[in-house]
């Protein structure tokens, strides 16, 4: 075990990229409708109060991203989002980057039918030229911002490939807070959101569908979201969700001048300690994640969050599986490489001097490693 941090007692949640604390903005938003219990598809009143708070909130949302209301599906989160998407959507054959989110890469072969992964560049991004042949393809997946590198990907770009070949294209937007959604909306056919990575409820997502585009059920068993999604809505969640975004959207300039402010302050102090045995993971970075990959990477993990460190090794989907990193795999890296990296994800929350404690700790574990 590392020695004590230089400044005992602290602790530093570099994290944000997993989930983010629940802000109090939406907390305060959700306790009205968590007090209405009535099912929003009862045709009662307590139902119609219910359903009201639902139909404000899929508003709001729609508004917050220059969409119809009509296009917004919830879901149970961004896992069910992605998966609704990828095996619903469209027709005809399936390209997805490697560097996806499990939850879509695992919906890839329950799709049925032709699907392939696309190349990505060593830097991490997913080129038009990554694509490949279209022929035969009618939904590329390919996600805004990477999870795990932060990676932002050229989606305007990928569009007009995507496209000029009749397909659609999807993306995983949950970790896309940095970026101009409506942007997004603009070239992407689909996008899929989470709340609790912005600071809302955990268990609350959506898919937002553009008209026109063909979209099947996923889950059977009711007529909710147009019978596209059985399944009793989560009202206060959805609520939170709408809160959350609002907060995003309007905070979203604020937020990537801090954390990229904090990110830099951290790789910094870093790289000015170690000249070798550290590397900075992909280009064109979203300014609240910073990658690493260390030399002397095994066990670091742990010792840092003996020491007060919260960080992550990848997604926290898949924190329990001892596997090397997909997307440093697909970046090219070996599978030693891709087992050595960690995640320093930053919030608006976070201080200078929770950076500072996170810089210097880890500074201490890989000297005593």
């Amino acid at each position: 075990m590392c020695p004590a941090p230089y400044n005992k007692g602290m602790m530093a949640y570099l994290d944000y990229a997993a989930t983010a604390p629940l802000l109090p903005e939406v907390l305060e938003a959700m306790l009205p409708a968590m007090r209405e219990f009535g099912n929003p598809d009862s045709l009662h009143g307590y139902g119609r109060r219910a359903a009201a708070l639902v139909l404000r909130a899929r508003d709001k949302i729609a508004s917050l991203l220059g969409v119809e209301a009509g296009e917004v599906y919830f879901t149970s989160g961004g896992t069910e989002a992605d998966n609704q998407a990828v095996r619903c959507m469209g027709e005809g054959g399936l390209i997805v980057s490697p560097i996806e989110h499990a939850a879509v890469r695992a919906a890839a072969p329950l799709r049925g039918g032709m699907w392939s992964f696309s190349r990505v560049t060593e830097g991490g991004i997913v080129t038009p030229d990554c694509l490949g042949d279209l022929a035969g393809v009618g939904l590329v997946a390919v996600m805004a911002v990477n999870n795990e590198t932060g990676c932002i990907q050229p989606i305007e770009e990928l569009s007009a490939r995507v496209h000029e070949k009749g397909a659609l294209l999807f993306s995983d937007c949950v970790q896309a807070a940095t970026q101009d959604l409506k942007y997004i909306l603009k070239y992407a056919d689909a996008i899929s959101l989470s709340a609790h990575k912005l600071g809302g409820p955990k268990g609350v997502g959506a898919l937002i569908v553009k008209k026109g585009v063909r979209l099947r059920p996923l889950i059977a068993g009711g007529a909710q979201e147009r019978g596209l999604r059985g399944g009793t809505t989560n009202v206060a969640g959805v609520v939170g969700f709408a809160e959350a975004l609002s907060l995003a959207v309007a905070r979203r300039e604020e937020f990537c001048a801090h954390t990229r402010r904090l990110r830099d302050r951290f790789e910094a102090l870093i790289f000015a300690k170690m000249q070798h045995g550290v590397e900075k993971d992909g280009e064109n970075r979203a300014p609240n994640i910073s990658h690493l990959t260390f030399e002397k990477g095994e066990g670091l993990l742990d010792l840092l969050d003996l020491n007060g460190v919260a960080a992550s090794g990848g997604a926290a989907c898949s924190a329990h599986t001892a596997q090397p990193s997909h997307v440093l795999l697909a970046m090219g890296r070996s599978e030693e490489a891709a087992m050595r990296g960690i995640r320093f994800s930053f919030g608006l929350s976070t201080t200078e001097a929770e950076t500072d404690f996170a810089a210097q700790t880890l500074l201490t574990c890989i000297q005593k490693l």
